[in-house]
């Protein structure tokens, strides 16, 4: 594979693996619930149209997303102090909790499917997991969501 292959390979790897895993662990909540959440569990307290352009959704559908989280206990919403017009979103520890047995089914489910690796292979995963994670992270502004 060359250089240019590398980053696009990852991406939609790691795509396939997310739908694979939620297949096989017969997990039908929606992609877009454990995105807001992930990015709430790095950066809380956001707001809607922020939320909104960091998942990429429309500000609408984030709103009706919004509501699910907030009747199941997984977000709350709050005016935003310096913006009363605005509101601001926050994971709640139910949220937390959520996220990481999310997390937890997901590494279960896909398990079986690295069963053949060996140390070194596992070491060259763990190295690559530093590297994308360092590079994977966002700082949320609402500049970026017009607001």
């Amino acid at each position: 594979m060359n250089r240019d292959e590398i980053i696009p390979s990852i991406v939609i790897s790691a795509h396939a693996l997310a739908r694979i895993a939620a297949r096989q662990a017969h997990n039908d909540t929606p992609s877009a619930q454990w995105r807001v959440l992930s990015i709430l569990e790095r950066e809380n307290g956001q707001r809607v149209g922020t939320l909104a352009t960091a998942a990429r959704t429309t500000q609408p559908g984030m709103t009706r997303l919004l509501g699910d989280l907030e009747r199941t206990a997984l977000v709350t919403r709050t005016a935003d102090a310096g913006d009363s017009r605005a509101t601001v979103v926050h994971i709640t520890d139910a949220g937390l909790a959520a996220l990481r047995g999310w997390r937890d089914e997901f590494r279960i489910t896909l398990a079986p499917h690295f069963d053949d690796l060996d140390v070194v292979d596992w070491a060259t995963l763990a190295r690559a997991a530093e590297i994308l994670t360092t590079h994977s992270r966002e700082t949320l502004t609402t500049k970026e969501a017009g607001e």
